[in-house]
């Protein structure tokens, strides 16, 4: 894969931004035309159209004040939600002078402002990058991950997490979690509600939290193909501007192969897995195997990650 320029790179990134911002209210609102168009039917089998638009109009200004509610809450909360979903806390200088070290010399190199630093506590080699905005960039560490490499490893590992920063990437993927979240919340709702409420709901009732069900489940996915699609290819972005960045690509091939065999840190939203430098499909209950495995893979395989270092 050929290296994109940085700038080219960010304005790439922030049109797809604005196409996400877009994309997932629109997929949204059809989520919720094709559950009152599917509740709209008669007994005959026959929908009916006018009583679905008037309906659909007087629903649509609710879920669109709940979902901008839902985004506020996750946009100026997201570094906490995150955090306490990885169990990551701050880093300090005193505490590690030599991840703060290797963290200055690389942003000096390219002018960009340091980051916040967290660990988490697991003996697991990973890291990820995260935030919305320049005071709220940070960047996370295992505890694992620090003990395991060398200087040069865990320099490729920081230059590629800062590179996702540069490349607002991680903007890009905060976004796309919040929406994501709310199709999987949906989902998980209707689907306990179906489980558990068993013969207690009138036929409507069952009806119709049987579509939403059905629905919900069918627009997550499909945000889901599309975010893991955006995903695959940030990965090589910040390979290749990591390489760049430090000039050891050797160095970034070496910690891949050494993360490979043990990375799976355990989250308490399988929506943040995507964020880390490492993650596959077995990290999730979402564990296809073969194709299917690549299209729900967030990251590309590691084998060809390392090649394509290798090729520098």
């Amino acid at each position: 894969m050929k290296f994109v320029g940085i700038q080219q790179q960010i304005r790439s990134n922030n049109r797809k931004s604005v196409l996400l911002l877009l994309a997932f209210p629109l997929l949204i609102l059809a989520s919720v035309f094709a559950v009152v168009y599917f509740m709209s039917y008669d007994e005959f089998g026959n929908p009916n159209l006018e009583g679905t638009l008037d309906l659909f109009y007087s629903v649509t200004p609710l879920i669109v004040g709940g979902v901008l509610i839902w985004f506020l809450i996750a946009y100026f909360a997201h570094g906490k939600m995150i955090a306490a979903s990885t169990g990551a806390r701050s880093l300090s200088r005193k505490e590690n002078m030599r991840v703060y070290n290797l963290t200055e010399n690389l942003c000096m190199s390219v002018g960009m402002q340091m980051p916040k630093l967290q660990v988490i506590d697991s003996p697991v080699l990973n890291a990820y990058a995260s935030g919305l905005k320049t005071k709220d960039f940070t960047v996370t560490l295992t505890q694992g991950i620090i003990d395991t490499l060398d200087d040069d490893e865990l320099e490729g590992v920081i230059a590629h997490e800062l590179m996702h920063i540069r490349n607002k990437d991680v903007r890009l993927l905060v976004v796309s979690i919040i929406f994501v979240g709310i199709f999987s919340f949906v989902s998980q709702l209707a689907f306990r509600n179906v489980l558990y409420s068993g013969s207690s709901r009138n036929r409507d009732a069952g009806k119709l939290v049987l579509i939403i069900m059905i629905v919900s489940t069918v627009a997550y996915l499909f945000t889901l193909l599309f975010r893991f699609s955006l995903s695959r290819k940030r990965e090589y972005m910040a390979d290749s501007g990591a390489a760049e960045m430090t000039r050891k690509p050797w160095a970034l091939a070496s910690a891949l192969n050494k993360i490979s065999s043990n990375h799976h840190v355990k989250v308490k939203s399988e929506d943040v897995q995507h964020l880390f430098i490492v993650n596959t499909p077995k990290d999730h209950t979402l564990g296809f195997k073969g194709g299917l495995g690549g299209l729900f893979a967030t990251h590309p395989p590691i084998e060809k990650r390392i090649q394509f270092l290798n090729q520098f």
